[in-house]
């Protein structure tokens, strides 16, 4: 049985007046029914627009190569009469800010209605029915009155979830979360994680969620890739790479969380300096300006990314860390 996504080697590029951004470089990972992935990593890690490849939404300069492949079919670079057969019924996505992502001239009935109408058949009447019960189930109280509202008279939090919902409403059997959190306050993120969670355990649904909150991760996903510089630096389940990480850029990022049992020995530390230029990558490894294990062969030799345990990877030319 097929993978329910398969990324192989995938690279995308961006023209531009300065050059050519190397944005995300031969990336490759697979995805099974009921698994949750995270993919974690800096802002322009090149997280995201591994995921606007797949789902076709690269901006009109950006170039995706390689393979994507969606329940063993190959979708990447099929036009978008194609992929709107795919997107929004068997494959959803939460993208990052609701208030943007929300048409606000539409209300939210309107907008949940369109998707069972357009890949379903519905009628208006059956649309609405099952868009209430879909409000319902993501928990928005009310949900037979509020569904006549407009996205700018829901809260923050009744936004994202309002999004969640239009993302299951055709029961997708690939669900993409880009930082399905950010902007929320800290109650609100933990009913969101928990409703996920609850939502993928109920229907097994493949789900990715983009973030750069390594507790985002540790709370809801089964394995973790860590991006950096358009590349996966580490990859394997969430309890070894938080126990044991093994790439610097991984240390780095777990050494800068808040914890509950910090004290003068584990107080917070920082990554120094800034991720490369996408358009003039170093030779070697792209994290070795920042690197405090750096040693002669990084910067001249780029490291491939490696078993080195069970369903561990990593690109570290350390042989442990």
């Amino acid at each position: 049985m097929p993978s329910v996504l398969d990324i192989d080697e995938l690279e995308v590029r961006f023209a531009t007046p300065d050059g050519v951004v190397e944005a995300v470089n031969k990336v490759s990972f697979a995805i099974e029914a009921g698994e949750t992935v995270g993919i974690v990593g800096e802002s322009g890690s090149g997280k995201s627009q591994v995921f606007m490849s797949v789902m076709g939404l690269l901006a009109a300069n950006g170039k995706a190569t390689g393979s994507v492949k969606f329940q063993g079919e190959e979708i990447l670079g099929r036009q978008p009469n194609e992929l709107n057969r795919i997107r929004g019924s068997r494959m959803s996505m939460i993208f990052q800010d609701p208030m943007t992502s929300l048409n606000p001239y539409l209300s939210i009935e309107r907008q949940l209605t369109e998707v069972l109408e357009t890949h379903r058949g519905m009628s208006g009447k059956e649309a609405r029915a099952a868009a209430v019960a879909m409000l319902e189930r993501v928990q928005i109280p009310e949900a037979e009155r509020r569904i006549s509202l407009y996205p700018f008279e829901f809260s923050g939090g009744m936004r994202q979830r309002a999004m969640i919902a239009m993302a299951l409403l055709c029961q997708p059997e690939l669900l993409i979360a880009d930082e399905p959190t950010t902007a929320l306050d800290v109650t609100v993120q933990a009913q969101i994680l928990e409703l996920l969670g609850e939502l993928k355990r109920a229907d097994r649904t493949a789900l990715v969620v983009i973030t750069h909150d390594l507790g985002v991760i540790a709370g809801l996903c089964d394995r973790v890739l860590v991006m950096y510089a358009g590349r996966v630096v580490e990859s394997g389940p969430v309890r070894d790479i938080f126990k044991d990480p093994q790439h610097p850029y991984t240390a780095g990022l777990l050494a800068s969380m808040p914890r509950l049992d910090e004290n003068e020995a584990t107080r917070l530390a920082t990554i120094p300096g800034q991720p490369p230029n996408l358009q003039r990558l170093p030779p070697g490894c792209a994290f070795s300006d920042r690197c405090p294990r750096v040693f002669e062969p990084c910067r001249s030799e780029r490291p491939a990314l490696v078993p080195f345990a069970p369903e561990r990877e990593k690109a570290c030319h350390l042989s442990r860390l």
